[in-house]
């Protein structure tokens, strides 16, 4: 069996790895190389030509041209269409990477049509939040073909095991199981290195998209307006502007006239774990959420966390003992702030229970042994019987 992976905006030479779904499918595939099995990530890139690589981890990336491949289509590259009927076949998987993506569905008729099987990791949650932002087309298409999509697939891979009711109740019946993310080798830095700040202004760090309504940044933004008559506070929020700053800004301007909270773009030179860890308290109160990669990134680097009891890492954050685990709901948040302000001594300790339950539990090596088990239990066709198969077509 060959694994392959598809994500669409995949580095075409494996790096940069800038965001959490690129992250998190370099580790998988890198890990599942590292336990014997064969893995190609199948990618689209704006070059001139299509282009193979092999990367220092092990597995290839295939990347096809496609000169429209940040434009929502359906359409996808003839040569990436050809290598999939040429090189792939039905001993093989297929992981889907994305969630309401067109190009994800056309790769997934064809591959139905070759009758090569399929798993799909959306990354994200079915969360009914989900569908509150352009109800109208998300629920049309969630009908039409998004559903379709689930229901034929082999299995669906989520990030952590509760977030399976949300399929179920919309009446999902593919085979479900968990495949959380991990840490990359390379955010491993020494304990020396870390410092627990000892200013009088405690730092708030939001990390990652401006999406107000899925990660929740205007109900953090309400919260911290009523911290920062308790406590002598500055909260950042940086990361890709999708549209939302100017509103959350107009929110920043009207609760706090723009005093203590600034607004920064994506950091894409320095790692994002050493930004993390310039400030004492990760936020992610987010309204739903598949994982939280950079909250685990947070975890790696010591700080103290406020998450959301929607997202993935919540489960891993109560068990570590590293912060506090909230409602989406600004009291709520506001009152998980005050508590970690409040504990201010006890943040060294904190973040290093973090950090030691990440490095022994989250590995990608460990989660990739977990996933391939899952993998080979979905195929009809495993190892000797596929092989059988081979000699006798």
């Amino acid at each position: 069996m060959t694994l392959y992976f598809y994500l669409r905006h995949f580095p075409p030479y494996g790096e940069p790895l800038n965001d959490g779904l690129k992250k998190a499918v370099h580790g998988l595939a890198a890990a599942m190389v590292a336990n014997g099995a064969e893995v190609t990530v199948l990618s689209e890139g704006s070059s001139e030509k299509d282009s193979s690589f092999k990367t220092p981890a092990g597995y290839t990336v295939e990347c096809f041209k496609n000169p429209i491949q940040y434009e929502l289509s359906f359409k996808f590259p003839s040569a990436l269409k050809n290598y999939i009927c040429s090189h792939i076949n039905q001993d093989d998987l297929v992981v889907l990477n994305g969630i309401f993506h067109p190009t994800i569905y056309s790769i997934s008729r064809l591959l139905k049509k070759q009758k090569i099987p399929y798993i799909v990791a959306p990354h994200d949650v079915y969360h009914p939040d989900i569908f509150d932002k352009n109800p109208h087309v998300k629920l049309t298409y969630w009908y039409l073909l998004e559903k379709r999509l689930l229901q034929q697939a082999r299995g669906i891979q989520v990030l952590e095991k509760s977030q399976e009711k949300w399929l179920k109740q919309r009446g999902i019946r593919s085979p479900i199981f968990e495949v959380p993310n991990g840490f990359l080798e390379t955010h491993i830095y020494s304990e020396s290195i870390l410092r627990w700040s000892k200013e009088e202004t405690i730092k708030l760090l939001y990390f990652g998209r401006i999406d107000t309504h899925h990660k929740g940044l205007d109900l953090l933004i309400s919260a911290f307006s009523e911290v920062t008559a308790a406590y002598d506070t500055h909260l950042t929020i940086q990361g890709p502007e999708k549209g939302d700053k100017a509103t959350l800004q107009q929110q920043a301007e009207l609760l706090l006239k723009a005093a203590n909270i600034s607004f920064l773009p994506p950091e894409y030179i320095k790692p994002s774990p050493l930004v993390m860890a310039e400030h004492d308290i990760f936020c992610l109160p987010s309204r739903f959420e598949g994982f939280g990669m950079a909250a685990m990134e947070a975890m790696m680097v010591g700080r103290v966390l406020l998450v959301s009891e929607e997202a993935g890492i919540a489960k891993y954050v109560k068990a570590s003992g590293c912060g506090v685990v909230v409602k989406p709901e600004v009291s709520a948040i506001r009152d998980g702030l005050l508590e970690l302000c409040q504990r201010r001594l006890e943040w060294q300790e904190m973040g290093l229970k973090g950090r030691h339950y990440v490095l022994e539990h989250l590995g990608w090596e460990k989660i990739a042994v977990i996933a391939l088990t899952q993998y080979q239990s979905l195929l009809p066709h495993s190892d000797s019987q596929s092989s059988q198969t081979r000699v006798l077509s």
